[in-house]
């Protein structure tokens, strides 16, 4: 960053000079010209009120201008164009100059004006001619370098004045990167100083942003130490009763009548154990795949009656009263995703219910088709209702092993909601139960 910013001012300083100079050199040439042709005005007019010029008569022998004027020539053109008297050359040499425009525009006008530009010699020549009370015409003229010439003259001294500006634009160039980059490094050091406000009010958004991914950042890997922590612990408890109770009828220190209890808690811990395994390798093919391409129009009605007809054995094992009614809606979603949405919502009510509950599920229109799981069990704290998504977070934990369940149903549903863009809104009271709304 600091060598771009320092290559863009040098840059920059670079365009201003050559452009300042370039500038400087066209308006100069332009005062330079004006004066020029003053000074020109100024000389035909004495010269005009010397009166050698005056009879046209006059014997142009007698008119020496040469020694006076060396860089100024001096023209005297009869009214047909004919030249009577010049200082640089014998006026029989030179041709009519009836056609020269300076002259036209003075018999025309009283006087004239031109220049005439010579590329190979690099100097441009200046004339001005004013009509005399006689009818002739006094014409004068001075050469002087082009804009080129002149530009190149004075390269030299342009290289030298640029390459010291050049080098005093690198020093300051470097101070102020230096000044610029020093708050915003320090921010950088103390990116997790909430309170610290940024040196420049552009950098309030950005600064925002990348504290808050800063933030999220440091979340995600709580999240997954957590996760590994916790899923460690779920899957150490049922392996270390599988290895005592084995252990146990290995070394026959079980008699007859434990023997098919234990390998029913054998048998009782697998299930959990392949259970908790198949919610981890679901959650992680979830948290690789949010953006699920594979939607299609899905009735939700009859998503949920399916799901409530194979729910219904392990209702009736709790004897706990399945309750569903609704209307058909199509949503745009993914089949078996809604499946375990609606397997999890009502397992949940199902497990956290009590012996003898009801579980009500509906599917209700309104603005937009709407998945309602109610029960009358055993509810959830107000405080930890913003918890129960959590990955193994559970309200009751004994209960919860007690049924089977392994902690991930309301994260798998939270995933599920996230990827279909669906809300989901839970209310529910201490020992009056909890109603689950899930909204496309």
């Amino acid at each position: 960053m600091k060598k771009k910013i320092n290559t863009r001012l040098v840059g920059i300083a670079i365009m201003a000079v050559v452009a300042t100079v370039i500038s400087i050199t066209i308006v100069y040439y332009g005062f330079f010209e004006r004066q020029i042709r003053s000074d020109l005005e100024i000389s035909a007019k004495l010269l005009k009120d010397t009166h050698y010029f005056e009879s046209v008569n006059a014997d142009a022998d007698t008119i020496d201008l040469s020694t006076d004027m060396d860089e100024l020539r001096v023209t005297w053109i009869g009214s047909d164009g004919t030249v009577l008297y010049d200082n640089d050359a014998s006026p029989e040499e030179l041709s009519n100059h009836a056609n020269r425009p300076e002259i036209q525009e003075a018999f025309t006008k009283g006087s004239g004006e031109s220049v005439r530009r010579s590329d190979t010699m690099n100097m441009n020549t200046f004339y001005y001619a004013i009509l005399l009370d006689n009818g002739t015409v006094l014409r004068v003229a001075t050469e002087a370098e082009n804009i080129q010439s002149i530009f190149f003259a004075a390269l030299p001294i342009i290289l030298f004045i640029t390459l010291v500006i050049l080098v005093v634009c690198v020093i300051f160039s470097h101070l102020l990167t230096r000044q610029l980059i020093a708050p915003i490094e320090t921010m950088a050091k103390n990116i997790e100083d909430m309170g610290a406000t940024p040196p420049y009010r552009e950098l309030v958004p950005f600064a925002n942003m990348i504290r808050q991914q800063h933030t999220d950042i440091l979340s995600a890997a709580k999240m997954r130490q957590d996760f590994t922590a916790n899923v460690s612990h779920e899957l150490k408890t049922p392996l270390t009763a599988i290895s005592g109770y084995a252990e146990l009828i290995q070394n026959h220190m079980v008699d007859e009548a434990q023997h098919d209890h234990f390998i029913a808690e054998i048998r009782k811990n697998t299930e959990r154990l392949l259970s908790l395994i198949n919610d981890i390798i679901r959650l992680s093919e979830l948290d690789r795949n949010e953006d699920v391409e594979f939607y299609d129009v899905v009735d939700l009605y009859d998503v949920v009656s399916e799901c409530i007809e194979g729910l219904e054995i392990a209702a009736e094992r709790r004897n706990i009263t399945l309750s569903f009614e609704g209307e058909h809606f199509n949503i745009h979603g993914n089949r078996e995703m809604m499946r375990e949405l609606v397997d999890n919502l009502v397992q949940n009510a199902i497990r956290y219910n009590n012996e003898g509950g009801t579980v009500w599920v509906s599917v209700v229109g309104g603005v937009s088709p709407t998945l309602i799981v109610r029960d009358n069990g055993i509810g959830i704290p107000a405080d930890e209702q913003e918890r129960i998504f959590e990955r193994f977070y559970r309200v009751d934990k004994s209960r919860s092993r007690e049924t089977g369940g392994t902690g991930l149903g309301l994260a798998i549903v939270k995933h599920i909601v996230e990827i279909h863009h669906a809300k989901i809104q839970v209310n529910s009271t201490v020992g009056e139960g909890t109603e689950m709304k899930v909204t496309y």
